[in-house]
């Protein structure tokens, strides 16, 4: 694992700041763009099958790609990957632009998703474009942020970056919804473009080249399982994210707006949509102020564990609160128990990887750890819909919920706890 650096503390801060610059912008590119593509089928005529793929199709390569990924930055370093998978995600954009002036020509049927048109193929490719590039740049971002800081202080930038990540995607929703009302789809893209390739202009401009020359075979999604039974911690913190991935970004984001409307939830003039938009960006907004502050919390403590313990407490009391009390007060009240124990329990879990993993082996980890992550947010949508409409019904599945992420904590914390690796005794915050 790598525990000294030869940075210094003025290194690690210019550094740190262009990979946090590159995952924020990356985020606000990412939410600029998000609030027109739910309304494509309208715009380019497409099924709704067909608007599923295209917004799931960045998810999906993500979670194929993260291992390759992985395996390159651990080969040459993870500044050209990084700088890669920037300017590879500002091509999303403009190819969003490229989609709507295609012309709508039918290019047949496919079984399950119906008529397939060319603008919808193009959008499909944006997204698996997205999706690549994403990989590399968290993945370069990790591996970065590691290899510069030590267990000392590691926890704070890692927090740091997690939270611009977070706090990036919101800020991209509001801009990209005035954008979109106040000018247009392709003015909101445009700015979108423009913000990734800024980021990809500040990496350039800044990022050392760290940890190149791991020897080894490529790694892909099925040695994902030959990877973490070489570090079984990693696989107790991986199954963490895979949990939490899965109910915050699949089950509560998928339901929230079914939940307002099911149970007639009213605040002012907002409806059901309006009240989960309103909801989910107080929960973002809590989960990245949390990520931030736990971060450098996580290095004065002599276990980073420990962080994780009241973080799953806080996410259980929080399903079991929209499970049984269906009111506005207590959905307000459970988001921000949601939202802290995510950003919470984020920044450690990740932090951890670090401590554990060889500065050689941060790529291929990293990306098995995201793997577990994409997985859980791949899933979470599949299951959320059917959960509450026809096999638990919502109380039911929230208190499922709430039972998952607090088998967390006899999964994950307490055999951390017990695990000497983990165990930072006698460090100090820098």
């Amino acid at each position: 694992m790598t525990d000294e650096s030869s940075y210094s503390s003025s290194e690690i801060r210019t550094i740190a700041l262009a990979v946090i610059a590159g995952v924020f912008f990356g985020g606000v590119a990412t939410g600029v763009a998000f609030p027109t593509l739910p309304l494509l089928d309208e715009k380019l005529v497409i099924s709704a099958i067909m608007l599923s793929v295209i917004l799931s199709a960045n998810r999906i390569a993500r979670l194929f790609v993260n291992t390759p990924a992985g395996t390159v930055i651990d080969r040459v370093g993870a500044r050209k990957p990084m700088i890669f998978g920037l300017f590879t995600q500002a091509l999303a954009p403009f190819g969003y632009i490229v989609g709507l002036y295609t012309p709508p020509a039918e290019l047949g049927t496919v079984p399950l998703l119906g008529g397939v048109s060319l603008p919808g193929v193009v959008f499909v490719l944006s997204r698996l474009f997205w999706g690549i590039g994403s990989a590399f740049v968290f993945l370069g971002a990790f591996a970065t942020i590691t290899h510069v800081t030590t267990a000392d202080n590691r926890g704070r930038w890692v927090g740091y970056m997690r939270g611009g990540q977070s706090l990036g995607f919101p800020t991209g929703l509001v801009v990209g919804g005035l954008l979109t009302d106040v000018a247009s789809m392709e003015a909101a893209f445009l700015v979108a473009g423009g913000l990734a390739l800024l980021a990809g202009i500040v990496a350039t401009l800044v990022l050392p080249n760290v940890h190149a020359g791991a020897e080894g075979r490529s790694a892909s999604l099925r040695e994902v399982p030959s990877l973490l039974a070489g570090n079984p911690a990693v696989v107790l913190v991986g199954y963490g994210n895979f949990a939490v991935r899965f109910l915050w970004g699949g089950i509560l984001l998928t339901t929230l707006a079914r939940y307002a409307h099911d149970f007639g939830l009213e605040l002012s003039a907002l409806d059901a949509a309006g009240i989960s938009g309103m909801v989910m960006g107080l929960g973002v907004l809590t989960s990245g102020s949390m990520t931030i502050a736990t971060g450098r919390v996580s290095d004065l403590v002599s276990d980073r564990t420990l962080l994780t313990i009241p973080a799953f407490l806080s996410m259980g009391a929080g399903f079991l609160v929209i499970a049984y009390v269906p009111t506005i007060e207590a959905l307000l009240g459970a988001i921000v128990l949601l939202g802290a124990g995510m950003g919470a329990a984020a920044p450690a879990l990740l932090a951890i990887v670090g401590d554990l993993t060889p500065g050689d082996e941060l790529g291929r980890m990293g990306g098995a750890y995201q793997v577990m992550g994409d997985i859980g947010l791949s899933l979470g949508p599949l299951v959320a819909i059917p959960a509450v409409d026809s096999w638990f019904g919502y109380r039911s599945t929230y208190i499922l919920c709430a039972a998952l992420v607090l088998s967390c904590l006899t999964i994950v914390s307490v055999p951390l706890l017990r695990n000497p690796e983990v165990s930072r005794t006698g460090v100090k915050a820098d």
